[in-house]
């Protein structure tokens, strides 16, 4: 059988009603999670996007940069960098 010291054990270790979550928290707690994973998409998709141009503007600069070194080599130009 308990005794009233065991049950007064048990109260300090049980949660109370105040620190359970209830369904409101956790519906609260779902709609954060949503909103949260909405933002990271949405932040994904733009870095996407940026990378995809950086590679392209790469690309660019690469082929201007050859360009450039033909053009310098037929007129004779020595191009220092």
């Amino acid at each position: 059988m308990l005794t009233e010291e065991d049950i007064k054990k048990l109260i300090d270790v049980f949660a109370t009603r105040e620190e359970v979550a209830t369904k409101k928290d956790l519906d609260e707690l779902k709609q954060d999670f949503v909103n949260l994973q909405t933002s990271v998409d949405s932040y994904t998709k733009r870095a996407d996007a940026y990378f995809q141009e950086m590679v392209a503007l790469s690309h660019k600069v690469d082929r201007h940069e050859k360009w450039i070194q033909q053009l310098a080599t037929k007129l004779g130009v020595k191009l220092e960098y």
